[in-house]
């Protein structure tokens, strides 16, 4: 796993040993970047269940202003700050070892808005999905939302996702074999 682009273009990323993490493929973040590219400079970036850190560390290299990562499986957690490590990113992120549902108070507190979200929990857990984007959908999840924020959703192709969370709207889904990422906007009435 590797770094795709920006000023850390073709860097290694390390995994935890095992199968517990799932990392989001080379090509998949490429696909995922390539789409977001032009949101991207000084954006503020949510890294939800963010396992290695890759996709994060993707939006860091290719010009976020801040990445917030949350993660709660240890071994991941270890993961996510021996890349930063690695890659001597010293600012402009924060993690959450305690894993989303703890980074919602602490973004109720950040003053400014959010630009891109990304979530990719185990594909197995329903009630993850449909919790964190219910929870980006209702009001208190839409006011940490910049206008014009995108909120990303990394799941299995044949997983149908709501079309609506509340304020947010499925605007776009863009298939790579058996995996999906599925772009949800704020609603246009919202």
């Amino acid at each position: 796993m590797r770094v795709i682009g920006g000023m850390y273009r073709s860097r290694l990323l390390g995994a935890p040993k095992g199968d517990s993490t799932r990392p989001t493929s080379d090509r998949l973040r490429e696909t995922l970047f390539n789409i977001l590219q032009p949101r991207l400079d000084g954006c503020r970036f949510l890294d939800l269940y963010a396992g290695t850190g890759a996709v994060g560390i993707e939006a860091i290299s290719r010009g976020a202003a801040h990445v917030w990562f949350a993660e709660n499986a240890a071994p991941a957690v270890a993961s996510i700050r021996a890349n930063l490590a690695a890659l001597k990113i010293n600012a402009g992120y924060a993690i959450e070892d305690r894993g989303v549902g703890a980074l919602w108070p602490r973004l109720q507190k950040f003053t400014g808005q959010i630009d891109v979200v990304f979530l990719d929990p185990p594909y197995e857990a329903e009630a993850e999905y449909l919790g964190t984007l219910g929870y980006l959908g209702s009001l208190k999840g839409r006011a940490m939302l910049a206008p014009g924020a995108v909120v990303v959703a990394e799941h299995k192709s044949r997983a149908k996702m709501p079309e609506v969370f509340g304020g947010l709207e499925l605007a776009r889904v863009r298939k790579q074999g058996d995996v999906s990422l599925s772009f949800y906007e704020l609603r246009a009435e919202e």
